[in-house]
């Protein structure tokens, strides 16, 4: 009887869990972590804040051209009129759980898209309907293609003067070698831009401007727009064709196809990044966002669509994975830290397992454990508390002290996972404060920033005794000046902008160096034979060793080699800047003293780089940005002019009616005020974007 017992209570007791685990799987299957990212201006900001008001997250529909904007929640993005950080909240639709990260448009803050597509499952790329596919937009694509993040895309702005979808569409093939497939075309075009066709119901949609766009209505396809309608529902068709076999042959037979099949193959193709849903509309007209929603929920992932998360063993070094489900043990990656009223908020998102308030979590990354004290379910910058949260979460936590971006979070089996790529600042500035007594504050405050943003790098210059600060571009580091003096009242000198420049050299050169020291009166010997050689641009520095065989005395202590060619290359001969795109060919060492072998080795090698280094012809590399100017065609010649003064490149000039959009490399250094000089040649009217492209030397630079 007690045996009988025993195993009606563990039937019962696994039905629950076999329960549990589908009422999970469920749970996880109506999740969807998107991103909204597009090139500055394209409208991202106000898709999401028109998103925020159908799914009934908020009850008024914020503006960014008046600074309600709930996802600009900063003083600078409201005054600016543009997306600084990332800003994270929660919405439902379709009894689906949908969180977004609106992240920034301009390149100066492109590592907040960065870490974001780290974490994120699925991606809204939003292109303007006049501008399509813009030098932006082109980054933030590159970026998802990195990580392999499906996405869908929205053609905004087709109310605006000069928008043309079809292009856009071209433009997606062209630029970003996409396979883009639209599901719908507009009804109308510029200020006659009225509604959209739906291809697959091969319908049109109407949307009520009586209650700002909540509603909207299917009408029938006005007859100057059918015959265009059915050529690209039968392009729709055809492309489907070639994603899914089973859809080829229901499309060869010829008869109707399932709404329903059309979604799944629509699914699966975006999933596999085999081709990119195209929808369209007008969001500052509150026109084309419910079915953008409805594509987000059909053909978007959930956790459960993407491959489980993989990295490494910190023990092993073996590539391990973890699924996403609530009882394999925790992993989850920090992609971003807010400082607020001096405690850390740590954004994370959970692959697997299941954090509660007061868990130990072990910091992969530095080997510590810390304890979590609250956990948060953010929406813009309000926050709400929470006491649990699970895999396919994206939440605040507080607690963890020393935990930073990119840093991977476990309980009892670690897992390292793939770090968040931090880009390198190519401006400084000096700063000091007006008053002394706020010198110390003013370095807390700056190493504060500093946490929070990695592309922010804070030095002392030992030599001029100054604060040195660097960043990517000069709105970067004016954002963040202007933070110091309103956010934390500290008034501030600034110093004019410098560029962080890089050495290399011209050509190769030998060297043979011996590194002698007297330790305990015992006189110790490392010497060294090496080769530099330039190297192709942009790819840093490689080490070649001809210390090959394991019988070699130095063979166990290459690696001291390495640490000092590393460490020499931080400092270059010329002015002290980095050095980059060299070989460096190791041919032989040797050392007279094993318990000191690891230094001499290391110091030998430090000092003969430096030495060969001072042979081979140093030079200085500027950082060459990637500029495109957009301009009406009658004042092309003033800005190629200048241009060429600024010992610009000029690589492309495309024109399109009355404006031209000019495509160049230029030098930073000579990029200085540029902003203004191009407002001045174009009366106000030309536009302009300028990233960093890759390092090369500049003659009388």
């Amino acid at each position: 009887m007690s045996i009988f017992v025993y195993l009606l209570t563990f039937i019962m007791e696994l039905g629950d869990i076999l329960r549990l685990m589908k009422k999970e799987g469920l749970r996880l299957k109506k999740i969807r972590n998107i991103g909204i990212a597009a090139h500055i201006d394209a409208g991202k900001t106000t898709v999401t804040e028109r998103i925020l008001y159908y799914t009934g997250k908020t009850y008024k529909i914020g503006e960014v051209h008046e600074g309600t904007a709930t996802m600009d929640y900063l003083p600078q993005e409201q005054e600016r009129g543009i997306t600084i950080t990332s800003a994270v909240t929660t919405c439902y639709w379709d009894d689906h759980e949908i969180q977004i990260i609106d992240t920034p448009g301009h390149v100066d803050f492109t590592i907040e898209v960065e870490r974001s597509l780290r974490v994120l499952d699925g991606m809204i790329a939003v292109f303007c309907g006049v501008g399509g596919v813009e030098p932006q937009s082109e980054t933030v694509w590159h970026q998802a293609d990195k990580y392999r993040v499906p996405r869908i895309a929205f053609v905004n702005k087709l109310d605006r003067i000069g928008a043309d979808f079809f292009t856009v569409l071209q433009a997606m093939e062209e630029k970003l070698g996409a396979n883009p497939v639209p599901l719908q075309i507009p009804l109308g075009q510029e200020d006659g831009f009225f509604g959209v066709v739906d291809l697959i119901a091969l319908k049109g949609i109407v949307w009520n401007e009586e209650d700002l766009g909540a509603t909207y209505r299917y009408i029938e396809i006005p007859e100057s727009y059918r015959e265009k309608a059915i050529e690209y529902r039968e392009n729709l068709f055809e492309k489907l064709s070639l994603i899914d076999d089973h859809f080829m042959e229901l499309y060869l037979d010829g008869g109707d196809i399932e709404e329903k099949v059309i979604h799944e193959t629509l699914r699966k193709g975006t999933i596999t990044l085999k081709c990119v849903p195209v929808l369209c509309g007008a969001a500052l007209k509150n026109k084309g966002i419910q079915p953008l929603l409805d594509a987000v929920v059909r053909y978007l992932p959930s956790p459960t669509d993407i491959p489980p998360v993989s990295g490494t063993d910190p023990q092993t070094g073996e590539i391990i994975t973890r699924e996403a489900r609530i009882d394999e043990d925790l992993s989850a990656l920090a992609f971003k830290v807010v400082m607020e009223e001096g405690r850390k908020l740590i954004y994370i998102r959970i692959y697997s397992g299941q954090l509660d308030v007061g868990d130990e979590v072990y910091n992969v990354n530095i080997g510590k454990k810390e304890k979590v004290s609250r956990i948060y379910r953010i929406h813009a910058n309000h926050k709400e508390r929470i006491d649990e949260a699970k895999a396919g979460a994206i939440v605040g936590i507080v607690g963890l002290k020393e935990t930073s971006t990119g840093h991977t979070l476990t309980k009892n089996k670690p897992i390292l996972l793939e770090p968040i790529e931090i880009y390198k600042p190519v401006i400084s500035v000096a700063v000091e404060p007006k008053r002394n007594i706020d010198q110390d504050k003013l370095i807390q405050v700056l190493r504060r920033i500093s946490e929070e943003d990695p592309t922010f790098v804070l030095k002392a210059d030992e030599d001029s005794l100054q604060t040195v600060v660097s960043g990517m571009g000069e709105l970067h580091l004016d954002v963040i000046m202007r933070r110091i003096r309103e956010e934390f009242g500290i008034e501030i000198h600034i110093g004019k902008p410098q560029v962080v420049y890089k050495e290399t050299i011209q050509k190769e050169a030998s060297v043979e160096h011996t590194f002698e020291k007297t330790i305990n009166n015992i006189l110790c010997k490392g010497w060294i034979s090496l080769v530099v050689i330039p190297n192709e641009r942009g790819k840093g520095i490689s080490i070649i060793s001809n210390i090959i065989n394991d019988t070699h005395p130095v063979y166990p202590y290459f690696g001291a080699i390495e640490e000092g060619i590393f460490e020499s290359s931080n400092l270059g001969v010329l002015k002290g800047y980095p050095l980059t795109d060299i070989i460096v060919r190791v041919n032989d060492a040797s050392f007279n003293n094993l318990d000191f072998a690891h230094l001499t080795l290391k110091m030998a090698a430090y000092e003969a780089l430096r030495k060969a280094c001072n042979e081979a012809e140093p030079v200085l590399l500027v950082p060459i940005m990637s500029l495109t100017v957009t301009l009406p065609n009658e004042f092309l010649g003033d800005i190629i002019n200048d241009l060429n003064s600024r010992k610009c490149q000029i690589l492309n000039i495309t024109a399109k009616d009355k404006i031209t959009v000019v495509t160049a490399h230029a030098p930073l250094t000579k990029m200085f005020g540029y902003s203004t000089e191009v407002r001045s040649l174009s009366q106000g009217r030309a536009s302009f974007t300028m990233f960093f492209s890759h390092y090369d030397r500049l003659e009388n630079e």
